[in-house]
């Protein structure tokens, strides 16, 4: 599995993410899957830890790189997470002060996979990002990209966990 997809950006020190709803380099389970593909809309559950002691906030990223759109696909974007959050349980109840970002489909909930007929094995990059401030100014109505933008300026360290989706969704599973 990549170790940090964004270390094109620059490369920072990694942390740990885990999950009890899937493992580095496994496939989604079908909750994980989006309702058109049969699953839930229903996101995993993440916990970090090892992150720097300077760390002010997290934000979390999930993204599919091998969407057939040319720039991917933003499943959720999440940030203004407090530090005092390292982990989230499944179903994404976030606390309050979190920024939720709309994704693609334009809505500020996670939207679980659905990988189209075709375009193989898609993998799926659930990205804790440690901030060095309390809260970036966002607009609500920013873009993932928008939020990938300042992260560049105020990541600190990452944390990668990266699933995999097929086409045929949570029946596939």
């Amino acid at each position: 599995m990549t170790k940090d997809p964004l270390a094109r950006f620059g490369e920072v020190p990694q942390f740990s993410l885990t999950s009890t709803d899937m493992t580095d380099g496994g496939p989604l389970r079908p909750a994980q899957y989006g309702a058109e593909a049969g699953g839930a809309d229903v996101s995993p559950q993440l916990s970090w830890s090892g992150y720097p002691p300077e760390t002010q906030s997290f934000a979390l990223t999930v993204y599919d790189p091998d969407a057939p759109t040319g720039s991917g696909f933003w499943h959720w974007a999440v940030a203004n997470l407090s530090v005092a959050v390292t982990s989230l349980p499944s179903g994404g109840a976030l606390p309050a002060g979190a920024l939720v970002l709309p994704n693609e489909m334009r809505l500020t909930s996670f939207a679980g996979a659905a990988p189209p007929p075709g375009t193989g094995t898609h993998r799926y990059q659930f990205i804790v990002h440690a901030v060095d401030v309390p809260t970036l100014d966002l607009d609500p109505q920013s873009t993932p990209g928008v939020l990938g933008f300042n992260l560049h300026f105020h990541t600190l360290a990452r944390a990668v966990l990266e699933a995999t989706g097929v086409a045929g969704g949570a029946s596939a599973a």
